[in-house]
């Protein structure tokens, strides 16, 4: 590696599980190249700012990533940490996704200290999360539950399970174990019940396309794995959503042999009574085509409908 002329500065949100991401990412970095000097730099971003709105009223994707990427665009951070999950299908011009780091367990975790599953929840049971797709599933798989918008940091929304009197709580079971806060897990919902969201457990380096040599330092963070399977989720995203945030789940998984790439999606109405759902399989290196096949099964099978009944069909 040549000597950098400059530091490397990382550009992240400051809440604990961004600094932890961003942490670990520095920290596996310099694993590599030891006398590399690397900073963080801490950016708030328009969804750390506005905490008592649903996402979905205030753009959804991209209020976690805009202002990082306008730090990278001006050169203030040479790469950004983000959960893959934050980030839109449709990156700035000059910008990409460089690196996916080795994914976590991509699931939602239910947190009851009452009622410990979803199966034991009574009837009228609230339940608290931010998303639209967790929303819609859950309200599939129990339609007698009531759900309430949780906004906030993983912590807060911690706290918000006994000071706003809920019974359950759910979040990507990723955030937690990354704190080390698996304990307050007492259900992993199986993506049978709760497909996760397009790159959920996966961490993504952003950088800008013609900086060679930072290019060619973060290449050690890419999991191969993990890139084609987040690859075919965000294909399938962008085939559906536009610049929507949309109910949708989907999850896409290499077999063990790692021959074979099986993608599962499902588009749902916000209340979970309507819905289609699909499984698709396909060669790794036909990672993006399969997204779009998959997309394209669920919206001509009624998930176009199910969309524009909701004023979310985005694609022209």
């Amino acid at each position: 590696m040549r000597d950098l002329k400059r530091n490397l500065v990382i550009g992240t949100r400051s809440s604990k599980l961004a600094l932890w991401q961003a942490e670990h990412i520095r920290d596996t970095l310099q694993k590599h190249y030891p006398d590399l000097k690397i900073d963080l730099l801490k950016i708030t971003t328009k969804g750390d700012k506005i905490l008592d709105v649903p996402l979905a009223k205030i753009g959804g994707k991209g209020l976690f990533t805009k202002e990082i990427e306008n730090a990278l665009l001006s050169k203030e951070v040479d790469l950004a940490v983000h959960s893959l999950k934050d980030m839109p299908t449709d990156l700035p011009e000059g910008l990409e996704i460089s690196a996916i780091s080795k994914r976590e367990e991509p699931y939602d975790a239910l947190i009851s200290p009452k009622f410990k599953t979803l199966d034991n929840l009574p009837h009228g049971a609230k339940v608290g999360t931010s998303s639209l797709r967790r929303k819609a599933q859950i309200l599939k798989a129990r339609s007698d539950l009531v759900t309430v918008d949780l906004r906030g940091n993983l912590d807060s929304r911690l706290r918000k399970l006994e000071t706003e009197n809920l019974d359950a709580i759910i979040l990507a079971s990723s955030g937690l174990k990354r704190l080390g806060w698996q304990e307050h897990i007492t259900e992993i919902l199986s993506p049978e019940v709760c497909l996760p969201a397009v790159g959920q457990g996966a961490l993504a380096i952003e950088s800008r396309k013609n900086d060679t040599e930072v290019l060619e330092i973060i290449k050690v963070l890419n999991d191969e794995s993990s890139f084609i399977e987040t690859t075919a989720e965000r294909s399938f995203l962008a085939e559906v959503e536009g610049s929507c945030q949309v109910p949708v789940g989907v999850y896409a998984k290499l077999t063990p042999d790692k021959k074979e790439l099986v993608l599962k999606a499902i588009i749902l109405s916000p209340d979970g009574n309507e819905f289609v759902q699909t499984e698709v399989r396909g060669l790794p290196n036909e990672k993006k085509q399969l997204g779009i096949k998959a997309a394209h099964e669920l919206l001509n099978s009624g998930g176009k409908e199910i969309l524009k009944k909701i004023g979310l069909f985005c694609n022209n």
